[in-house]
């Protein structure tokens, strides 16, 4: 077992190491405007003298070494336009909480809806239900979530008689974003979850319980749904990615929330637009963070609740 959690660990680490390396190379062919607030007040002197004293003119080897060096200690650098001269990591500090809160929510909202959908329509495959269900997949599916999303901000906020933008501290107002992000989800774990126990129910152990006489809920529910923690689980990361990432399309149709820039999300379409590339950087830093270190924890609770992945076995290791 620590064999197996010392691998994933250090794969882990590589991963996250590859990415962050690649957005740092990527951040320093963008414009040098945005590390300063008044670049087109300088003078090419002064522009040089600042990137000096910043270090952007050292070989990019160095800065990489750098940036690795500042990141142990918890330096994240400081932004240059966004908040100008304050550290990247106090900015971050007041965000992520409010996409922390909305992704784990509407992971909780797809997997409560998504994954008794998808049993139901196996149960009651090709009948009215199983036919509904598929049309709401392959709708949310096929539509961009744009289209739908503006859907839900038009209709829903007279619906609820909410404003357009998100406040905190009113809990009517998270009702939106949450379903808005959760739908794609819900769409991913029932149409996963039907197929997956359809082809289930023509294996050998499920035709054995036929033979002894469970019933068709017996079956579906008992024998078949708890063999499906071994795919729920890495999905589950998937889902809280996706979750959390759908803030950024949501921030562009007003769907974000006030104060302005109060999630990762709506922030990271805002730094992007005003080239502020330390806090890019930032903010890219966290989303590989998440996904990586949640990647991880997929395969380790895998493991420890399924035990027929063996450790030691060559077969055991994805």
């Amino acid at each position: 077992m620590l064999k197996y959690l010392g691998k994933r660990i250090a794969r882990s680490f590589l991963t996250l190491i590859i990415i962050l390396t690649v957005v740092f190379c990527l951040l320093r062919l963008m414009p040098i405007e945005g590390y300063f607030t008044n670049f087109d007040k300088l003078t090419p002197q002064q522009i040089q003298v600042s990137l000096q004293e910043m270090g952007l003119t050292d070989p990019l080897p160095v800065q990489v070494v750098r940036f690795f060096n500042d990141l142990v200690h918890g330096d994240l650098g400081v932004s240059r336009i966004y908040r100008a001269n304050v550290p990247v990591a106090e900015i971050l500090a007041d965000k992520v909480p409010v996409s922390i809160k909305l992704g784990v929510l509407s992971m909780i909202v797809s997997l409560f809806v998504g994954l008794p959908m998808g049993a139901l329509m196996a149960r009651y495959k090709y009948r009215w239900f199983d036919k509904l269900g598929t049309l709401f997949i392959v709708c949310i599916q096929a539509v961009p979530a744009a289209v739908y999303f503006l859907y839900i901000q038009l209709y829903g906020t007279q619906a609820l008689g909410v404003g357009l933008l998100f406040q905190i501290d009113d809990p009517k107002y998270w009702i939106l974003p949450v379903v808005s992000m959760s739908l794609n989800n819900i769409a991913f774990y029932g149409m996963w979850l039907r197929r997956y126990m359809v082809d289930e129910s023509n294996k050998d152990y499920v035709k054995l319980a036929r033979l002894a006489g469970a019933g068709h809920l017996r079956i579906m529910f008992v024998h078949i749904l708890p063999n499906t923690r071994q795919v729920i689980l890495p999905t589950l990361v998937i889902g809280f990615n996706n979750a959390v990432l759908a803030e950024a399309s949501m921030s562009y149709l007003g769907i974000g929330v006030q104060p302005p820039d109060a999630s990762l999300g709506r922030m990271l379409v805002t730094v992007i637009k005003i080239h502020d590339n330390t806090m890019v950087q930032g903010i890219v830093l966290l989303y590989a963070c998440v996904g990586v270190m949640g990647l991880l924890l997929g395969d380790i609770l895998m493991v420890l609740l399924d035990p027929r992945i063996s450790l030691s076995k060559k077969g055991g290791d994805r």
